[in-house]
C-alpha cells in the first residue's frame, strides 16, 4: 500500500463532509470564509478519518511555518543546568499547548554562529522570542531591521523599538535589602549580576539605592558575579576578604546565594546568626538549601506566557503590542535572614 492511500486526503475529507475541497481547505487553513454548519461537518470529517494537514503544502499556500523561535544567547550548560531557564521555556510551552503552533529552541552560543541562526530564522520560523540577551548581542540590531516578529526576555541595552516583558528587577533588589535591615544589619554587602545584561544592571541599581535610602549611606560593599554557584562562592570568598565585619549578603541570584552558603559554611559563619543571606529567584532550589533561602520571587513562567501572547497578537495583527511589560516581583521570607 502507498503512502499516499494510508494517509487520508483533503479529497477523502471534502467528501466525507459533503463539501467542496475547497471549503474543506479554508476550514483546515483556519479561514474565516465558512460558514458554522460546513466548518462543524468538515471537522467532524477530520476526525472521523483522522486527517492532519500537510504542513508543508500548507506553508506555501499560508506563507506561515507554524513556528516560533525561542533563542537563548548562553551556553549548553547554563540553559539545561539554570532552573531559570527551565521555568521559562516550560511557560512558553504551557502558552503554545492546544494551539498548532511548534517550539523551536535555538542556542545562540557564539559570533561564530550568528549567521547560521539568522539563516535559519528567516527561512523557518514566523517570530522569535529572545532571551537571555547580553549588552553586545548582535542579534538585536538585526531583528530589529527585520520584518520578522520578536518579543525579548527583559529589558534591552541596545537602542531598539523591539517589544520586551520584563520583570522589577531594581524593586526587587531595594526590598530584599530593606528587608535585611529590618532584620537589623547594617554592613550589607552584594553579589551583583554580569552588567552586561539588565538584571544584573538593575538589581545592582536597586541595592545601592536602597544602602542609601534605607541603611542610610552611600557606600556600597559589592562583589560580582555571573549568576552562577560558582561566581557566587567567588565573590562571597571576596567580600570576607575586604570586608570580614559583613553581617548580610544580598546575592543577585538564587544560584549565587547557594554559592555564598558554601563559601560562609567554609569558613564557619554561621546562617542568619552570623551573616544573613537573600537571593533573587525563588528558584526550585531556594526551598531546598540549608538553612532555606530567604529571596526575591520573580515570576519567570508568567514571564514566558506573556512573551508568547505579545509574540501572538504581533503575528495576527489582533491588538496593539505594548513597548514594555513590567511584571511585579515580591520578597518570600525563609530562614536565611
Amino acid at each position: 500500500m502507498t503512502r499516499n492511500a494510508e494517509r487520508p486526503t483533503l479529497e477523502q475529507v471534502a467528501s466525507l463532509a459533503g463539501t467542496s475541497r475547497a471549503t474543506a481547505s479554508r476550514v483546515v487553513n483556519g479561514s474565516p470564509r465558512v460558514s458554522p454548519e460546513a466548518r462543524a461537518a468538515v471537522e467532524r470529517a477530520i476526525d472521523a478519518l483522522g486527517y492532519a494537514p500537510n504542513r508543508a503544502a500548507r506553508s506555501l499556500v499560508t506563507r506561515r511555518s507554524d513556528s516560533i523561535g525561542l533563542i537563548v544567547t548562553e551556553s549548553e550548560e547554563r540553559v539545561f543546568g539554570e532552573p531559570f531557564f527551565a521555568t521559562l521555556v516550560r511557560g512558553v510551552s504551557d502558552a503554545l499547548a492546544g494551539t498548532e503552533t511548534h517550539l523551536v529552541l535555538v542556542l545562540n552560543r557564539s559570533d561564530q554562529e550568528h549567521s547560521r541562526v539568522r539563516r535559519f530564522l528567516s527561512a523557518h520560523v514566523d517570530g522569535v522570542l529572545l532571551i537571555s540577551a547580553h549588552a553586545d548581542e548582535p542579534l538585536l540590531a538585526q531583528l530589529a531591521a527585520d520584518p520578522l516578529p520578536a518579543v525579548l526576555a527583559g529589558r534591552p541595552l541596545q537602542p531598539t523599538s523591539l517589544p520586551y516583558v520584563d520583570v522589577d528587577n531594581a524593586h526587587g533588589a531595594y526590598v530584599a535589602v530593606r528587608h535585611l535591615v529590618e532584620r537589623g544589619r547594617s554592613r550589607i554587602a552584594t553579589i551583583a549580576g554580569p552588567q552586561d545584561m539588565a538584571p544584573g544592571i538593575d538589581r545592582l541599581e536597586g541595592y545601592r539605592r536602597a544602602v542609601a535610602d534605607v541603611v542610610g549611606t552611600a557606600s556600597s560593599l559589592v562583589a560580582f558575579g555571573d549568576f552562577s554557584t560558582a561566581s557566587g562562592e567567588r565573590g562571597t570568598e571576596e567580600l570576607l576578604e575586604r570586608h570580614p565585619d559583613i553581617d548580610a549578603i544580598f546575592a543577585a541570584s538564587d544560584l549565587m546565594a547557594v554559592g555564598a552558603l558554601q563559601a560562609l559554611q567554609r569558613r564557619g559563619r554561621r546562617v542568619p546568626e552570623d551573616i544573613a543571606v537573600v537571593g533573587f529567584d525563588d528558584s526550585v532550589v531556594a526551598a531546598t538549601t540549608h538553612p532555606q533561602l530567604t529571596t526575591v520571587h520573580q515570576p519567570v513562567g508568567d514571564l514566558g506566557r506573556l512573551m508568547v501572547q505579545r509574540l501572538c497578537a504581533a503575528l495576527d495583527g489582533s491588538s496593539p503590542v505594548p513597548r514594555a511589560t513590567v511584571l511585579p516581583t515580591h520578597l518570600v521570607v525563609r530562614d536565611s535572614s
